[in-house]
């Protein structure tokens, strides 16, 4: 009954460190106005009434009925807050993966792949007002997931991510840039961007990469590219054994830094380079810190005045005072 219980005039309850001098005051003014006299010997007069014995019940009815006409003036109330969130248009945002064979290199762990998939699962849900798509590219490209946001669909399609030969094998930024293009071309959302992670260089597809930036800029489309890959050599498949498993050795890491930060740059956008799984998770945080979608909250208060019950009981209190003095206890008074 009293949550939210709040004073509009606490200062009020101040007035309770009183309670302790009007009971001094009550107790020797009880004191002085009693009655008394001497006698040698009290022995027969050892019982004690019930009425007597609950006499100061009196006085405590009266302290409570001050305490709870304190309460009253320092105005309680409850107060019942709502809150109402209203979002602008969102950011619509597509995540383009390199799907190749060198995306699982053991550089970052367990691989290159599943790293990315485990930090962008939780960029994923920091975008709450956002809708979120995704496309996969190799040697060729296409989308795995149109832009929604159901967020539970984009987590699953994630998690069904691997490289399983489904498509060439290769490197085709520039088609995984023109199919993420198109997928954010007609929306009408405030703001468009693309993630694009890369391990590798061009060396695939028909669409050249600064043909698709281009196509990104007409469209008003910012573009964050990521270079994934430790310098220096990495644990990476080089051949496929006869049952079907990769056969693993080191290889050099070569990442076209200079076209993705110039697809980056071209298109407003910012180019970072992962060489371990911290650095690409402070990446996507960066990122989420950089695309902001606004959200303006309203809250709503509804205050109910309590002071009347407090008042009442003060009141209750003082009348059952006086009809006891009046009756049950007025030959004792």
């Amino acid at each position: 009954m009293f949550n939210n219980l709040t004073f509009n005039n606490p200062e009020f309850l101040w007035l309770l460190i009183l309670l302790p001098f009007f009971f001094f005051w009550g107790y020797n003014f009880n004191k002085l106005k009693s009655s008394s006299f001497k006698m040698s010997s009290i022995k027969g007069f050892n019982y004690k009434s019930i009425k007597i014995k609950i006499l100061p019940i009196l006085d405590v009815l009266r302290y409570i009925a001050i305490i709870m006409l304190i309460v009253a003036i320092s105005r309680p109330q409850i107060i019942d807050v709502s809150t109402q969130t209203k979002t602008s248009k969102g950011i619509d945002i597509v995540i383009a993966v390199d799907v190749s064979s060198s995306m699982l290199a053991q550089d970052l762990k367990p691989n290159r792949l599943d790293a990315l998939k485990s930090v962008a699962k939780e960029f994923i849900n920091d975008r709450v007002s956002d809708r979120i798509g995704i496309v996969v590219y190799a040697g060729e490209s296409y989308t795995k997931t149109p832009v929604t946001s159901d967020k539970a669909v984009i987590i699953k399609s994630l998690d069904e991510i691997n490289f399983d030969g489904i498509i060439e094998d290769g490197t085709a930024i520039g088609m995984g840039l023109a199919t993420a293009v198109n997928r954010l071309k007609d929306s009408k959302a405030k703001s468009k961007v693309i993630i694009l992670l890369t391990d590798g260089v061009n060396n695939a597809g028909f669409i050249d990469p600064n043909t698709a930036a281009d196509l990104a800029l007409s469209f008003g489309i910012k573009t964050y590219t990521i270079g994934l890959g430790s310098n220096g050599n990495a644990l990476a498949p080089i051949a496929i054994n006869p049952n079907g498993t990769f056969r693993f050795g080191l290889t050099k890491v070569e990442i076209d830094e200079k076209l993705l930060e110039s697809i980056a740059k071209q298109t407003g956008g910012l180019y970072f380079r992962a060489t371990d799984n911290e650095k690409l998770k402070d990446i996507y945080q960066e990122i989420n810190k950089l695309e902001k979608t606004e959200v303006e909250e309203f809250k709503y208060s509804n205050a109910q005045e309590m002071y009347r019950f407090f008042a009442l009981i003060s009141f209750s209190l003082v009348f059952l005072e006086w009809l006891l003095r009046s009756t049950v206890f007025k030959s004792f008074i």
